[in-house]
Protein backbone atom coordinates (compact mmCIF):
# COMPACT_ATOMS: atom_id res chain seq x y z
CA UNK A 1 0.00 0.00 0.00
CA UNK A 2 2.96 2.32 1.18
CA UNK A 3 5.18 1.61 -1.89
CA UNK A 4 5.91 5.03 -4.18
CA UNK A 5 4.14 7.24 -1.79
CA UNK A 6 5.02 10.58 0.60
CA UNK A 7 3.71 10.71 3.85
CA UNK A 8 4.57 13.72 6.20
CA UNK A 9 3.18 14.14 10.13
CA UNK A 10 2.90 17.47 11.37
CA UNK A 11 3.11 17.87 14.98
CA UNK A 12 2.78 21.34 16.40
CA UNK A 13 4.46 21.70 19.76
CA UNK A 14 5.08 23.81 22.42
CA UNK A 15 6.45 23.02 25.81
CA UNK A 16 6.37 19.13 24.74
CA UNK A 17 9.56 17.71 26.10
CA UNK A 18 8.09 15.25 28.06
CA UNK A 19 6.29 13.95 24.88
CA UNK A 20 8.27 14.54 22.06
CA UNK A 21 10.83 11.88 21.95
CA UNK A 22 8.22 9.43 22.30
CA UNK A 23 5.66 10.64 19.86
CA UNK A 24 8.74 10.78 16.92
CA UNK A 25 9.79 7.63 17.67
CA UNK A 26 6.64 5.88 17.84
CA UNK A 27 5.68 7.58 14.27
CA UNK A 28 8.59 7.13 12.48
CA UNK A 29 8.35 3.06 13.86
CA UNK A 30 5.14 2.53 12.14
CA UNK A 31 6.14 2.59 8.21
CA UNK A 32 9.32 3.64 6.45
CA UNK A 33 6.86 5.90 4.22
CA UNK A 34 5.72 8.34 7.12
CA UNK A 35 8.09 11.19 7.68
CA UNK A 36 7.52 13.82 10.58
CA UNK A 37 7.61 17.65 10.52
CA UNK A 38 7.93 19.27 13.76
CA UNK A 39 6.34 23.10 14.29
CA UNK A 40 8.17 24.33 17.30
CA UNK A 41 7.12 27.72 18.23
CA UNK A 42 10.35 28.65 20.84
CA UNK A 43 9.15 26.15 23.32
CA UNK A 44 11.25 27.43 26.60
CA UNK A 45 11.52 24.00 27.78
CA UNK A 46 13.97 22.72 24.96
CA UNK A 47 11.65 20.95 22.39
CA UNK A 48 13.22 22.03 19.39
CA UNK A 49 16.50 21.30 20.43
CA UNK A 50 15.45 17.62 21.37
CA UNK A 51 13.77 17.06 18.29
CA UNK A 52 17.05 18.32 16.54
CA UNK A 53 19.34 15.86 18.61
CA UNK A 54 16.24 13.17 17.30
CA UNK A 55 17.04 14.21 13.69
CA UNK A 56 20.55 13.08 14.12
CA UNK A 57 19.57 9.71 14.33
CA UNK A 58 17.15 9.32 11.80
CA UNK A 59 18.51 11.67 8.63
CA UNK A 60 16.04 12.48 5.85
CA UNK A 61 13.21 11.16 8.09
CA UNK A 62 12.63 14.28 10.74
CA UNK A 63 12.20 18.03 9.83
CA UNK A 64 12.13 20.78 11.84
CA UNK A 65 10.39 24.05 11.64
CA UNK A 66 11.58 27.14 14.24
CA UNK A 67 9.23 29.55 14.54
CA UNK A 68 9.85 33.26 16.78
CA UNK A 69 7.17 32.73 19.20
CA UNK A 70 3.53 31.53 19.95
CA UNK A 71 1.62 32.21 16.84
CA UNK A 72 -1.05 29.65 17.02
CA UNK A 73 -2.17 26.04 16.22
CA UNK A 74 -3.68 27.52 13.20
CA UNK A 75 -1.07 29.14 11.44
CA UNK A 76 1.32 26.17 12.97
CA UNK A 77 -0.46 23.72 10.96
CA UNK A 78 -0.46 26.18 7.52
CA UNK A 79 3.24 26.84 7.50
CA UNK A 80 3.46 22.79 8.02
CA UNK A 81 0.62 22.39 4.74
CA UNK A 82 3.10 24.78 2.66
CA UNK A 83 6.23 22.25 3.86
CA UNK A 84 4.31 19.65 2.76
CA UNK A 85 3.28 20.87 -0.54
CA UNK A 86 6.66 22.40 -1.29
CA UNK A 87 8.53 18.77 -1.08
CA UNK A 88 6.23 16.93 -3.07
CA UNK A 89 4.66 14.60 -0.21
CA UNK A 90 1.20 13.05 -0.97
CA UNK A 91 -0.57 12.57 1.81
CA UNK A 92 0.17 15.52 4.72
CA UNK A 93 -1.60 14.83 8.38
CA UNK A 94 -1.92 16.44 11.08
CA UNK A 95 -1.35 15.02 14.25
CA UNK A 96 -1.13 15.96 18.45
CA UNK A 97 2.20 15.79 20.54
CA UNK A 98 0.62 14.35 23.56
CA UNK A 99 -0.55 11.12 22.71
CA UNK A 100 -3.95 11.65 22.64
CA UNK A 101 -4.22 10.63 19.11
CA UNK A 102 -2.63 7.31 18.05
CA UNK A 103 -0.01 7.12 16.14
CA UNK A 104 -0.98 3.49 14.93
CA UNK A 105 -4.10 4.97 13.75
CA UNK A 106 -2.17 7.01 10.81
CA UNK A 107 -2.02 3.87 8.78
CA UNK A 108 -5.90 3.48 9.37
CA UNK A 109 -6.59 7.04 8.08
CA UNK A 110 -3.77 6.77 5.20
CA UNK A 111 -5.82 3.61 3.95
CA UNK A 112 -9.36 5.59 3.87
CA UNK A 113 -8.05 7.60 1.86
CA UNK A 114 -6.05 5.46 -0.25
CA UNK A 115 -8.27 2.32 -0.29
CA UNK A 116 -11.63 4.30 -0.07
CA UNK A 117 -11.12 7.28 -2.23
CA UNK A 118 -11.51 9.48 0.43
CA UNK A 119 -9.67 13.27 -0.10
CA UNK A 120 -9.38 13.29 3.43
CA UNK A 121 -9.86 11.74 6.65
CA UNK A 122 -10.32 12.08 9.80
CA UNK A 123 -10.04 10.29 12.91
CA UNK A 124 -13.07 10.77 14.65
CA UNK A 125 -14.53 10.43 17.83
CA UNK A 126 -18.31 10.66 17.49
CA UNK A 127 -18.59 7.48 14.52
CA UNK A 128 -19.66 3.94 15.32
CA UNK A 129 -16.24 2.61 16.73
CA UNK A 130 -14.68 6.07 18.46
CA UNK A 131 -14.99 7.57 21.55
CA UNK A 132 -12.67 9.48 24.19
CA UNK A 133 -10.84 7.80 27.33
CA UNK A 134 -10.45 9.87 30.62
CA UNK A 135 -12.14 13.34 29.95
CA UNK A 136 -14.65 14.48 33.00
CA UNK A 137 -17.67 14.54 31.71
CA UNK A 138 -17.93 18.59 31.46
CA UNK A 139 -15.45 18.56 29.20
CA UNK A 140 -17.25 15.43 27.23
CA UNK A 141 -20.51 17.37 27.33
CA UNK A 142 -18.79 20.34 25.86
CA UNK A 143 -17.10 18.81 22.97
CA UNK A 144 -19.99 16.74 21.92
CA UNK A 145 -22.08 19.91 22.34
CA UNK A 146 -19.54 22.11 20.36
CA UNK A 147 -19.37 19.11 17.03
CA UNK A 148 -23.79 19.77 17.26
CA UNK A 149 -23.30 23.04 17.18
CA UNK A 150 -20.70 23.40 14.57
CA UNK A 151 -23.49 20.86 11.78
CA UNK A 152 -26.24 22.66 12.98
CA UNK A 153 -24.75 26.27 11.90
CA UNK A 154 -23.05 25.41 8.91
CA UNK A 155 -24.98 22.00 7.57
CA UNK A 156 -21.67 20.44 7.31
CA UNK A 157 -22.45 16.69 7.42
CA UNK A 158 -19.04 15.90 9.69
CA UNK A 159 -19.84 13.92 12.73
CA UNK A 160 -16.59 15.52 14.44
CA UNK A 161 -15.89 18.59 13.25
CA UNK A 162 -13.37 19.41 15.85
CA UNK A 163 -11.32 16.93 15.22
CA UNK A 164 -7.85 17.41 15.02
CA UNK A 165 -6.18 13.84 13.34
CA UNK A 166 -6.51 14.20 9.91
CA UNK A 167 -5.14 12.78 6.55
CA UNK A 168 -5.36 15.18 3.38
CA UNK A 169 -4.30 14.30 -0.22
CA UNK A 170 -2.21 16.91 -1.07
CA UNK A 171 -4.95 17.83 -4.03
CA UNK A 172 -6.58 18.83 -0.98
CA UNK A 173 -4.19 21.08 0.14
CA UNK A 174 -3.60 22.35 -3.34
CA UNK A 175 -7.26 22.98 -4.20
CA UNK A 176 -8.35 25.23 -1.65
CA UNK A 177 -6.78 28.77 -0.66
CA UNK A 178 -4.78 28.57 2.42
CA UNK A 179 -4.33 31.97 2.77
CA UNK A 180 -8.39 32.50 3.55
CA UNK A 181 -7.85 30.09 6.75
CA UNK A 182 -7.88 32.40 9.62
CA UNK A 183 -8.47 31.05 12.55
CA UNK A 184 -5.44 30.19 15.09
CA UNK A 185 -6.71 28.62 17.56
CA UNK A 186 -9.09 25.55 17.41
CA UNK A 187 -11.37 26.54 15.78
CA UNK A 188 -9.06 25.99 12.29
CA UNK A 189 -10.05 22.45 13.07
CA UNK A 190 -13.70 23.65 11.82
CA UNK A 191 -12.74 26.39 9.09
CA UNK A 192 -10.23 23.68 6.98
CA UNK A 193 -12.87 20.71 7.01
CA UNK A 194 -15.92 23.41 6.28
CA UNK A 195 -13.29 24.87 3.61
CA UNK A 196 -12.64 21.14 2.03
CA UNK A 197 -16.19 20.43 2.32
CA UNK A 198 -17.60 23.34 -0.04
CA UNK A 199 -14.71 22.88 -2.42
CA UNK A 200 -16.91 19.54 -3.03
CA UNK A 201 -13.54 17.20 -1.47
CA UNK A 202 -14.90 13.78 -0.42
CA UNK A 203 -14.22 12.96 3.40
CA UNK A 204 -14.29 9.47 5.57
CA UNK A 205 -14.46 9.45 9.32
CA UNK A 206 -12.04 6.60 11.04
CA UNK A 207 -13.22 5.59 14.52
CA UNK A 208 -10.62 6.57 16.80
CA UNK A 209 -10.60 6.31 20.69
CA UNK A 210 -8.98 9.74 21.84
CA UNK A 211 -7.04 10.01 24.85
CA UNK A 212 -6.28 12.90 27.40
CA UNK A 213 -3.04 13.47 27.73
CA UNK A 214 -0.86 12.19 30.77
CA UNK A 215 2.39 14.45 30.46
CA UNK A 216 2.65 17.79 30.14
CA UNK A 217 0.01 20.63 30.50
CA UNK A 218 -2.93 20.84 27.65
CA UNK A 219 -3.35 24.14 26.03
CA UNK A 220 -6.99 24.31 25.93
CA UNK A 221 -8.43 28.03 27.23
CA UNK A 222 -11.56 29.59 27.32
CA UNK A 223 -10.83 31.97 24.80
CA UNK A 224 -9.80 29.51 21.94
CA UNK A 225 -13.51 27.51 23.33
CA UNK A 226 -15.04 31.52 22.85
CA UNK A 227 -13.11 31.90 19.30
CA UNK A 228 -14.66 28.51 17.84
CA UNK A 229 -18.32 29.36 18.88
CA UNK A 230 -18.28 32.50 18.11
CA UNK A 231 -16.09 32.22 14.75
CA UNK A 232 -18.63 29.33 13.43
CA UNK A 233 -21.21 32.12 12.72
CA UNK A 234 -18.71 34.19 10.69
CA UNK A 235 -17.75 30.67 8.63
CA UNK A 236 -21.61 30.61 7.33
CA UNK A 237 -21.42 34.32 6.44
CA UNK A 238 -18.63 33.62 4.52
CA UNK A 239 -19.79 30.90 3.09
CA UNK A 240 -22.74 31.93 1.83
CA UNK A 241 -21.18 34.84 0.17
CA UNK A 242 -18.86 32.52 -1.62
CA UNK A 243 -15.80 33.46 0.22
CA UNK A 244 -14.41 29.82 0.23
CA UNK A 245 -14.69 28.58 -3.52
CA UNK A 246 -12.10 25.99 -5.13
CA UNK A 247 -9.35 27.34 -6.15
Amino acid sequence: MYKGIKCLVIIPTYNEIENIEDIILAVLSQNHSFEVLVVDDNSPDGTAAKAKEIGLSHPGRLHLLERPGKLGLGTAYIAGFRFGLDHDYDYIFEMDADFSHNPSDLSRLLEACQADGADFSIGSRYVKGGGISNWPKDRLFLSYAASIYVRTITWMPIKDPTAGFICYHRRVLSGIDLNKIKFTGYAFQIEMKYAAYLAGFKWKEVPIVFSDRVKGASKMSTNIVSEAIKGVLGLKIKAVKGYYTRK
